[in-house]
């Protein structure tokens, strides 16, 4: 709108009248921009709302939560009116319980880690899924050159049946290769990759930015799991059932921050970088980068949209392997608070167009 100057100005009176339109009209125009604003972003703390202390676990120790170590340091929550705990419970059987019984109030885990145990009738759905690409690499020892090579060596894993038993078999049966045993490690992906220098295993599968270790060691890279085009959901948020019903505005302001988080990673690399440095405790610069590209920029999906096809398929390969499926798809995930995102405006408050 084009603002037009007051054309009569002869008296002192008229002119501060005319001057006093004009400043109450800009002044009109400044709330209902803000006014507009508010109303994008309607997941923000009420003034003098108590914070609420929550605990959000992850499942294991990887750049692929970048996005909550982001979010942690750069204290994203705060505004949300949460004061978060962030607490580390290794392996998703045990997350799982801890969330199932209220000790923790939101999980951020691998979705494909923790869906036999969701298909098997534990009442948590996936309420947020930010990554959903397979980041998976092998890494052999120096003399396995090729998948080939892995013929009667082993492969190490956490314990059977467990996300990367699942992903290490997949590559031997995809590729045929004959008399590769699994090895149950335990442990991270750090000390299943220490077994593998101590020529316990001789491959093992991993994430960035371990894969950039084991190539300036020497070791190969031998196949990335991404080439496979498995259905997969990588970190994602989860919540039980229960505090969905009895709490959903929680559940929607938690959501409504792991995208910010998502965008302030986007547009903030350095912060995202030293996130990820100070909880993996990495300092090379290469390894950095290659877990920022990754997982900030490569594998995400901004929506955070759980995707219903992909649930749905991976709950057929594990009625294939045996699990015990008790659930349909669709009773796994809720996507109404991602949906309310972009209902709201707020996912084109945060990315524009």
């Amino acid at each position: 709108m084009t603002i037009r100057p007051c054309r009569r100005a002869p008296a002192p009176v008229a002119m501060k009248y005319c001057a006093a339109i004009q400043r109450w009209f800009f002044f009109a125009v400044l709330m209902l921009g803000c006014g507009q604003t508010v109303q994008a972003n309607p997941y923000v703390a009420r003034s003098g709302e108590r914070p609420v202390h929550l605990r959000i676990a992850t499942c294991a120790v990887s750049g692929g939560f970048a996005h909550l170590y982001t979010a942690l340091e750069n204290h994203l929550f705060d505004k949300y009116g949460f004061k978060i705990e962030h607490v580390f419970i290794r392996g998703s059987t045990s997350a799982l319980a801890a969330l199932s019984a209220d000790e923790i109030q939101f999980l951020y885990c691998a979705a494909d880690a923790t869906l036999p145990a969701l298909a098997a009738g534990l009442d948590v759905k996936l309420v947020a899924a930010p990554l959903v690409k397979l980041p998976y690499v092998l890494i052999t020892r120096k003399e396995i050159r090729r998948l080939e090579d892995l013929k009667g060596k082993a492969l190490g894993v956490a314990r059977a049946g467990d996300l990367s038993d699942r992903l290490s078999r997949a590559v031997v049966n995809k590729f045929n290769i004959a008399d590769v045993a699994m090895r149950p490690i335990g442990g991270s992906q750090s000390e299943r990759y220490q077994a593998m220098v101590n020529n316990l295993v001789q491959g093992v599968v991993i994430t960035p930015p371990l894969d950039v270790r084991a190539k300036n060691e020497g070791y190969n890279i031998t196949y990335r799991l991404i080439d496979m085009d498995l259905p997969f959901i990588y970190s994602s948020l989860h919540a039980s059932s229960g505090l969905i019903r009895r709490r959903p505005e929680t559940v929607q302001r938690i959501v409504a921050a792991f995208a910010e988080a998502i965008s302030f990673a986007d547009r903030n690399p350095l912060k995202a970088k030293a996130a990820i440095a100070k909880i993996m405790r990495i300092k090379d610069e290469e390894a950095l980068q290659v877990s920022y590209n990754v997982y900030t920029k490569e594998i995400v999906d901004r929506r955070m949209i759980v995707p219903a096809t992909t649930v749905a398929d991976s709950l057929e390969l594990l009625r294939a392997q045996g699990t015990p499926v008790k659930r349909k798809p669709e009773d796994l995930y809720d996507n109404s608070f991602a949906n309310n995102l972009e209902k709201s405006g707020f996912q084109k408050e945060l990315w524009g167009r």
